[in-house]
């Protein structure tokens, strides 16, 4: 019986999914609302994402607005955004919190295309080691007489394709987030 390989084709799935989510939180030097995802304030107590206290809206190419539901909020959101590694200074008119962002330099998106390709080349290695997973699956299974020699060498080439799918996507991600930061 030849390996069931939409288990392994779900993780894969879900591994690219997460990669394009982190790198959504990556600044580009336009106004993005998705740098906030990961910021949390510090709310009656507990740690709350922005997005649950405030709205969130791009003004304009450069500019995020967020403005609170509840004003009490304010003090807590823009000392978030100043302990976070988001590097802008937030500017509140005490109704609303203004994040201006500068146009990045030559030397920052190449630092930050740097650390795009890391994180495509880690993606790849959480892809590899599903693949991993599921040959040693195939392996056993073989070893066990569950699955003939064809059948474990049609496994085995599923399981590679499936991988040479996800890869080429995460190249694509990749691609997109990298011709995004180095434009002007």
């Amino acid at each position: 019986m030849k390996l069931d390989t939409r288990d392994y084709e779900a993780k894969m799935k879900k591994s690219v999914a997460a990669y394009a989510d982190n790198l959504s939180t990556i600044r580009a030097g336009r106004a993005n609302p998705d740098v906030l995802k990961k910021i949390n304030v510090d709310y009656y107590g507990s740690p709350t994402p922005i997005a649950s206290i405030a709205e969130i809206k791009v003004a304009d190419a450069r500019t995020i607005v967020i403005t609170a539901w509840d004003k009490s909020a304010i003090k807590g959101i823009e000392k978030a955004i100043l302990t976070s590694d988001l590097g802008i200074n937030p500017q509140s008119d005490g109704t609303a919190i203004r994040l201006n962002f500068p146009p990045t330099t030559e030397e920052v998106r190449r630092d930050l295309s740097k650390k795009v390709s890391k994180l495509g080349e880690d993606a790849k290695v959480a892809i590899r080691n599903i693949r991993r997973d599921a040959n040693d699956k195939v392996k056993a299974d073989k070893k066990n007489s569950v699955m003939t020699e064809d059948e474990a060498k049609a496994s085995d080439k599923a399981v590679q394709d499936l991988t040479d799918k996800y890869i080429k996507e995460i190249d694509a991600v990749t691609a997109a987030k990298t011709k995004e930061i180095m434009e002007i």
